[in-house]
């Protein structure tokens, strides 16, 4: 059974004590350097742990389109109109969507007017998810500095120096970020919960210099 997650809706609940779901994830606490804290092999290289952290498997998302368009955005319109987005060039829309205790499966579809836009899917990894939903965009200098972060978070970016996960939760990428041509079909997709955390849709117009995006947008879950 599909319900859909409205932000109206995530808003006004209460807050609720959350199941472990599989894969029992705890965050490494971040501790003090002290020489009881970590110890040196015979070579004088630092075997301390700290500032790794070994996340459990993910799954690969399923990813499927529909052709009728038109009727996917009606009935978005219907809906009241909270989930169409205004993405201007050069921005990025991120829709973050906790994982919810009656559920084990998210579920999304997209489409635009006129023009393909990006998407990608991230999983932020956290004991305490909440129940809201949350819409951020910002501006192509904020990607910058996000994508940034975002390396860091995931490893991407210096390899030996491996994720620095240091003050925030440490996120896996679920789908990479690609140019969709969801203005010509709905894009579809879900992904099984891996555990406790924070789903990230990002939906990304920086690219464009000249030309806005409307997005057509809806998230479920699944009992």
């Amino acid at each position: 059974m599909q319900e859909p997650i409205k932000e109206q809706k995530v808003k006004h609940q209460q807050n609720q004590t959350v199941n472990q779901y599989p894969y029992n994830f705890t965050l490494a606490e971040t501790h003090s350097h002290s020489s009881e804290d970590h110890e040196e092999d015979s070579s004088g290289e630092d075997t301390s742990e700290e500032n790794s952290l070994e996340l459990p498997p993910i799954a690969a998302a399923s990813l499927w389109t529909q052709r009728d368009i038109k009727a996917f955005k009606d009935s978005v319109r219907k809906e009241g109109g909270e989930g169409i987005i205004r993405v201007g060039h050069g921005e990025s829309v991120t829709v973050k969507v906790p994982t919810h205790e009656d559920s084990t499966c998210l579920f999304w579809e997209f489409a635009t007017d006129g023009y393909d836009i990006g998407f990608g899917l991230y999983f932020e990894w956290t004991n305490t998810p909440g129940t809201q939903v949350s819409v951020h965009i910002s501006d192509s200098d904020e990607e910058d500095d996000e994508d940034e972060e975002m390396d860091d978070l995931t490893g991407r970016g210096d390899i030996e120096k491996g994720p620095s996960n240091q003050g925030h939760s440490p996120i896996s990428v679920v789908i990479p970020v690609y140019r969709r041509d969801c203005h010509e079909e709905v894009f579809m997709g879900s992904h099984v919960y891996p555990g406790l955390g924070i789903y990230q849709l990002k939906f990304d117009n920086s690219y464009s210099l000249w030309r806005s995006k409307t997005l057509y947008y809806r998230v479920y879950y699944t009992r």
